[in-house]
């Protein structure tokens, strides 16, 4: 109950207006004035600047250019996983898919076929499979990586609502993740298994993109809206980016049972735990 009371004001929020006040103020050229709200960005959230490719806040000239800016070389190595961490960020809930059922928070759940826009034959590939939610805060470095090496198949814009999707709010909204805005990226891996990655988006995301479509959002016409990529050779490797939150969100993986053996997550994981892009994810065992 506690929860419902925290998240209540989302509901009476104009989200729209402000996630598009947002995203505008996130592209303003400011000079000064966007150096000072970036110095006060880094302070205010502890952000490790040492990471970054480029340190010097003065060069940046807006706001989206700090907060996906890219890491130094070589502070992200990859893992020898065959599934590794494509954020950074923090562990929402990871396990089992029930059926297609996929666990929010205690007491919450919601479907998969929610999840990627009301398609059952996509969802359908991943019943009784395995998923992972990775939360990324405010501080986090914002790029979003392969989890391993696949072949791009379909991306589906859904739009939502725009709520926040820290975890209070994970825990005090029903369904969520499938009520939000969100953009679903369907691969097959290297070996035919089929993977989604959904970015989620929440309130004052101004913008969610990929490197082979660019800013998917906006526009946001309240439509859904598809791309097909299967008559197109678009693969990435394992480890190389898929797109950015222009400021932060969630993302959602789901996985199938598969034929051979079971998936396993790195067992240091578990819902709170910090995790950091390029480190173990999972195995097959």
């Amino acid at each position: 109950m506690n929860e419902r009371l925290a998240v209540l004001p989302q509901f009476l929020l104009p989200k729209q207006a402000l996630t598009a006040f947002a995203g505008v103020v996130a592209q303003w050229r400011g000079g000064a004035m966007t150096t000072t709200i970036i110095r006060w960005f880094v302070g205010r959230y502890g952000v490790d600047m040492a990471e970054a490719a480029n340190s010097n806040l003065e060069s940046y000239a807006t706001f989206n250019d700090f907060f996906t800016r890219a890491l130094a070389p070589g502070v992200r190595p990859l893992a020898p996983a065959a599934l590794v961490c494509p954020v950074d960020g923090a562990i929402s809930q990871l396990g089992a898919i029930t059926g297609e059922r996929i666990l929010q928070a205690k007491g919450h759940d919601y479907t998969a076929t929610a999840l990627v826009g009301g398609d059952a034959a996509l969802a359908a590939r991943f019943r009784d499979g395995h998923f992972a939610t990775l939360y990324l805060s405010p501080k986090d470095y914002h790029r979003i990586h392969m989890p391993c090496a696949g072949r791009l198949q379909r991306m589906i814009h859904v739009p939502g609502a725009l709520f926040s999707v820290n975890p209070t709010t994970a825990r005090g909204v029903p369904g969520l993740f499938a009520r939000n805005e969100r953009v679903v990226c369907v691969f097959e891996a290297a070996d035919g298994t089929p993977f989604v990655l959904v970015l989620v988006g929440a309130t004052i995301v101004g913008s969610m993109a990929t490197v082979w479509h660019g800013v998917v959002n906006p526009p946001r016409p309240g439509r859904q809206r598809e791309w097909d990529y299967a008559d197109q050779d678009i693969r990435l490797r394992r480890g190389e980016e898929i797109g950015r939150f222009l400021l932060g969100s969630t993302v959602v993986l789901l996985f199938p049972r598969g034929p051979g053996a079971p998936l396993r997550f790195n067992p240091a994981w578990a819902p709170g735990g910090a995790v950091r892009m390029g480190q173990a994810m999972a195995d097959r065992v």
